[in-house]
């Protein structure tokens, strides 16, 4: 008798069958089952006052860029912002679907490929509002928008080297790599981005626990960089004196302020807004300010905490996280989310110079919106809960305990 032949499964047939959708089925489980579902939440709620906030603004962008012969339809702005939002969307999951791993090598080629393109922008860049930002290669879109979620988890990387080879000079090699980007982005010129970067790379720093002499000669550097930066850099001071003596009622930044208190606690209603009309950039870089006269300052209110929530889900998540990696790589991402939204925001309320920094998932904007989304993807990925991480060093809550037993 011939023996049976043994079962081949799917023989004959194309892979792409019942089984690989049974496996992203599974895949798409795994990633819910694992994914931080308040932070995705606290996200999505972000997004929804930004649509509402844009619709606001859309209007008074659209008027103000309208010229004689070209009138731009007051929604505009809006409609594009709901594309860019979609797209965003798409940047988010693809990126959130990623294993650690994988967000890890994204983000290093990433950053190399900015990196790359940050070079070329003095060289073929577009200039903006006198600034050389943005790169056209069909698209248009700025370097360094993208090289923030890289910067991040490229500087986390280098830094877990130390735990193979105590004696590689991590700290010389990042502290070079922020070099290369100051001085790359104040060509632009783009002061706000530099401090941004700035603060990102000193907080992945102080978190990689290097020694307090070491913490104090950087701190002591940074204030010699910016008092260098006052003196030699014009775009700086004129950004500094401009804000330490006062606005005017024809600065931006004061019209931003008045904007912003003239709707009250309440809001004067959507759409229902004047001082918007003669606020420039209202629906990017101002359009805290649209929120808080159209939707009033309870509202306004409700996006601060957003963002302290964000930020402090993401922290507590990493408390406990015992791979080094992942606690510097999620809190470099958080710091470049949290700093950017906080610093947009002081500057609405006149207690920043002004930046042209957008407000996170709020502002209207192309490559800036899918950007953000794209680094909160990240975000997203390298947070994952794995039951399989090998630990490498205790949550930052056991090192914390640790540290105030020893003193």
């Amino acid at each position: 008798m011939n023996a049976p032949r043994p079962y081949v499964p799917h023989a004959g047939r194309h892979p792409s069958g019942n089984a690989q959708r049974q496996d992203w089925r599974h895949e798409i489980k795994i990633w819910w089952r694992e994914i931080d579902r308040v932070l995705l939440l606290l996200v999505a709620l972000l997004m929804a006052i930004g649509t509402a906030a844009v619709a606001a603004a859309s209007p008074a962008s659209a008027d103000r860029l309208s010229t004689a012969s070209v009138q731009l339809d007051e929604f505009m702005f809006f409609k594009q912002h709901l594309v860019w939002q979609v797209m965003g969307l798409g940047a988010m999951f693809g990126a959130s679907i990623l294993s650690r791993e994988d967000a890890r090598r994204a983000g290093v080629l990433l950053a190399g490929a900015m990196l790359f393109m940050l070079m070329l922008v003095p060289l073929i860049g577009n200039e903006v509002n006198g600034s050389t930002r943005w790169i056209n290669l069909g698209i248009r879109f700025q370097p360094s928008e993208f090289l923030k979620p890289g910067f991040a988890i490229l500087l986390a990387w280098v830094l877990t080297w130390r735990l193979r080879d105590p004696n590689l000079p991590v700290l010389p090699v990042v502290t070079a790599v922020m070099g290369l980007v100051a001085i790359l982005l104040m060509l632009q010129p783009n002061l706000g981005d530099t401090l941004l970067f700035g603060g990102v790379w000193f907080v992945l720093i102080l978190l990689s626990g290097i020694s307090v002499q070491r913490v104090s000669a950087l701190v002591g550097f940074g204030v010699a960089a910016l008092t260098a930066t006052y003196f030699l850099y014009d775009n700086a001071r004129y950004r500094i004196d401009s804000f330490l003596g006062g606005g005017t009622a024809f600065d931006q930044v004061d019209l931003a302020e008045r904007t912003l208190l003239a709707g009250g606690w309440t809001g004067s209603g959507l759409w229902l807004g004047v001082r918007k009309m003669n606020l420039p950039e209202a629906h990017t870089d101002y359009i805290f300010s649209v929120i808080g006269e159209e939707f009033g300052l309870l509202v306004c209110a409700i996006v601060v905490l957003l963002y302290l929530a964000i930020v402090v889900r993401v922290l507590v998540r990493l408390a406990d996280e015992d791979n080094l990696f992942v606690l510097l790589a999620g809190a470099g991402l958080v710091t470049q989310i949290g700093g950017q939204a906080f610093i947009n925001i002081l500057v609405n309320l006149q207690l920043f110079p002004s930046k042209g920094m957008t407000l996170p998932l709020v502002s209207y904007g192309g490559s800036s919106t899918i950007a953000v989304c794209l680094t909160l993807g990240l975000l997203l990925a390298i947070t994952r809960r794995n039951p399989y991480l090998q630990r490498e060093t205790p949550g930052l809550m056991a090192m914390l305990g640790q540290k105030e037993e020893a003193a």
